[in-house]
């Protein structure tokens, strides 16, 4: 008997100390997939761009076919799939954190300094596209700062940007508007934002979106590389 109730106390103390691990928001970020992974397509005009941080709060993620990806990375795979474009990741010199609370912290410090955060690498040939989606979460209303960098980077003249997001409620807030701003030279189309509650399954609303706007999926004899 004694020994019985010593395996029922050794399970309960197992479950709350994994209860507890869950619920701090101390957990390891799951590896995220690699753009170097990606197709590349000879003689498009069409670019997808992307920014995306996830963190160790669990909806920052979706697993699809058992390989962990960011919300906004996810969308972004989706529309290059379903366009035939080539992709570029805005990734930050400096590392962001993955820890929620510090990430939060860090986005409002920047909004607040009007940061202009560097990334890494550059884009070939940019000035031979005609479309470019550009792809973020939205952090505190507005996009990460780290996309004013990159917009002041390119010139966008003559290029039709097509953004889209994740969020947790606030869909674009007024980034529509802030990029139109930015560029008032280019031809800013009014997107497409998912909640991060639903972009485990948007997989059709995604490709629906991109058919509306006159892309069709790459065949597959298409020149990806």
């Amino acid at each position: 008997m004694k020994k019985f109730f010593a395996i029922i106390v050794s399970v309960m103390c197992f479950a709350l100390t994994f209860a507890l691990v869950a619920c701090n928001g101390n957990g390891e970020v799951p590896p995220i997939g690699a753009d170097d992974e990606r197709p590349t397509y000879d003689g498009t005009k069409t670019l997808v761009v992307y920014f995306s941080q996830p963190d160790n709060v669990d909806n920052s993620t979706v697993v699809i076919n058992g390989e962990t990806l960011g919300n906004t990375q996810y969308m972004a795979y989706v529309i290059q799939e379903n366009t035939g474009a080539n992709i570029f990741r805005i990734v930050p010199e400096t590392p962001y954190p993955t820890n929620h609370s510090e990430l939060v912290d860090l986005a409002q410090s920047e909004q607040r300094n009007n940061a202009r955060p560097k990334f890494q690498g550059e884009i070939e040939n940019f000035a031979d596209c005609d479309t470019v989606f550009v792809g973020y979460p939205n952090w505190w209303s507005d996009m990460p700062m780290i996309l004013y960098t990159f917009f002041d980077t390119y010139d966008f003249s003559g290029k039709t940007i097509i953004p889209f997001n994740t969020h947790g409620g606030s869909g674009f807030s007024s980034t529509i508007s802030t990029i139109r701003r930015l560029e008032p030279n280019a031809t800013v189309k009014d997107g497409k934002s998912i909640s991060r509650n639903s972009i485990q399954n948007a997989e059709r609303e995604i490709i629906e979106w991109v058919q509306s706007l006159g892309f069709e999926k790459p065949t597959a004899n298409a020149d990806a590389q």
